[in-house]
This record gives structure tokens, sequence and C-alpha cells, in this order.
């Protein structure tokens, strides 16, 4: 997993990847299948292989796993092998915690999320951090906490305050580490683990999503230092936004494949519609994501987010209808 990567390709002449891992917890919104489109434009460019993952160790709805691929593949988006389901994973996030533990470096936290929020100050690590309650429990304050009935939850033992990331759009980036959370107390394992096991399993050397979850990126990436994994190098690109300026989500109106349809937008008119937020087309243009491709250079995407009117009318261009 340490293997030097240029260009997409490692020196050991394994190609390196990039990846999409929605949740599969409802139908995806044209600002993730925007992200999606971008996490394929940059693989595709440099010559890695596009990999899927579902990340579904949480909250799952029945069928949106399919319908999640179905509408990536409506877009013209493909993928390479298998789709990984985290579900499927449990035993190399095990192995994973079982390989901090021999160092030392995990501890069980008892800690409630509102006892978390009510504390003061963080006496390890930075503002706003986990502030270390269960870090240094004696022997006899654990087996109390145990034997009071709350099942801990497993916390990395952090031996930094801040790590630095290359970011493509960003820059450097540094940001806080603290105790992350390994294994929630309902022992499911947590997100930012899985993450990062699974990238480095996957041969992820790339990843790009949205710039919201940056600030994740140095606990990640200092996660997979720590056990012994390169982490990938990241693109955090602008987030979909709707008109109020906050996040773009389901409630917001025609915001997914299937809403849009209904309204009379064909796959291609959101493909089209997605590349014009990105600055891959000319103005007034159709455009499939084969032709984006051909001329997708990643220093003309905009720092500044999407933000996306839903429409509220049916278009009247028949010959763009859906069947």
């Amino acid at each position: 997993m340490d293997r030097a990567v240029v260009g997409g390709t490692s020196v050991g002449g394994t190609r390196g990847a990039g990846r999409f891992a929605p949740s599969p917890s409802g139908d995806l919104h044209v600002g993730n299948l925007r992200t999606a489109m971008l996490a394929w434009l940059f693989a595709r460019a440099s010559g890695r292989r596009f990999l899927l993952r579902f990340e579904d160790l949480d909250r799952v709805a029945a069928g949106a796993a399919d319908r999640q691929l179905r509408d990536l593949a409506a877009l013209g988006l493909d993928w390479d092998g298998e789709v990984l389901r985290q579900s499927d994973r449990s035993h190399a996030y095990q192995a994973a915690i079982e390989q901090l533990e021999r160092s030392g470096l995990v501890y069980e936290c008892f800690c409630t999320r509102q006892e978390i929020q009510r504390a003061a100050s963080a006496p390890h690590g930075p503002d706003g951090a986990y502030p270390g309650t269960c870090r240094n429990l004696s022997p006899a304050q654990v087996r109390a906490r145990r034997n009071s009935g709350r099942p801990p939850a497993l916390r990395l033992r952090a031996a930094v305050e801040q790590w630095t990331v290359h970011d493509q759009l960003h820059g450097d980036h540094t940001g806080p580490v603290d105790d992350v959370v390994l294994r929630r107390g309902d022992g499911v394992f947590a997100y930012n683990l899985a993450v990062v096991v699974d990238d480095a399993a996957q041969g992820i050397d790339q990843v790009v999503r949205g710039d919201d979850l940056l600030s994740s990126a140095p606990r990640q990436a200092y996660l997979a230092h720590t056990l012994g994994l390169a982490p990938p190098g990241y693109a955090h690109v602008p987030l979909a936004l709707n008109t109020s300026g906050a996040r773009l989500a389901k409630r917001d109106g025609a915001v997914t494949l299937a809403d849009l349809r209904v309204l009379g937008f064909s796959s291609a008119d959101v493909v089209t519609l997605i590349a014009g937020s990105i600055s891959a087309i000319r103005p007034g243009r159709s455009v499939t994501v084969t032709e984006i491709l051909d001329r997708f250079d990643p220093t003309e995407i905009s720092g500044d987010p999407w933000v996306f009117d839903p429409p509220t009318t049916t278009v009247h261009n028949e010959g763009d209808r859906p069947p």
C-alpha cells in the first residue's frame, strides 16, 4: 500500500483508482450526481480505474443501491470491477482495530454524545475535538463503567493534534486530529475507519468528494498513516446548494433524476446541466460525459458552490423526453 503513484499508475505497474462511495439511504440528487461525475472525470482523465463502493454500515433504504447504480449508468458513467459493500467488510475493519490494539492505540470510551457536547474544554486535542474524558481512565474506572451496563465505543489514541494533507483544488490543508471513534457503542464500525481501510484495500489513490468533507481528511490520512497505509490524494469539490444557500437536499423539490424525468428532463439534459456547472460546455450546447472527458480540465472548476434552482414546470422539448 506504500507504493509511489505517478499519473495514476504505480511504480509496480498497477493502475491507481478513484472512486464514488455513496450511502444507499435514498436516491441521489443532482449534487450527488455532479460529485459522481467529477470523480469519474478526475479518474478517467488521469488514467485511473474508477470504482464504486456502497457505505452501507448504517442507514440503508430498500432498493436505493440499485436505483443509484441505474442513475449513474443513465448519465453514461461506467466503473471497473464489482461494487464493494462495506457491510461485507467487517472482518477487515476488525483486523485493523486489532492491529491498533496490539500497539496500545485503542481505548474504551463510555461517553454519550450529550456528555461530549457539554464538555467545556478539551485537555487533549484542539477545540471542538473529543475532550479525552475516557482516555486515561484507570483499570478500576473502566471496570466500574463496564459494570454500569453502558456499552463502550472504541477510540484511537492519537499521538498528534493536527495533520496536513494535500488537496488538488485547495492546496495543503492542515486540520485537527482527535481520538476518532473506530467502533461505536452499538458495535457498528465507524465511517472514518471503514473508509481508510477500504480505500487502501481497493488501491484508491485519488479521492474526489464534496468540500464539506475536507475537514475529515487530516483525521483519515493520520489514521491511514497509523495503520501503515498510504493515504490517497484528495480533490474536494464545491457542493451544490439550494437557492437559500443551504446544502441541496431531496426536500428542495425536483432534485433527483426520477423527479426531473417526471418534468420532462432526459438523462442527457441532466448531464448537460451538470456540465454547465463545471464549465465543461459552451452555453446552449448538449454534451455527453465522453465529450466532457475529452475537454476536462480540473483547473477550470470554480471554487464557488453550484446553486441549483429546481424546476417546477415541465420542459417542452418533446425530442428530449424520456421514454
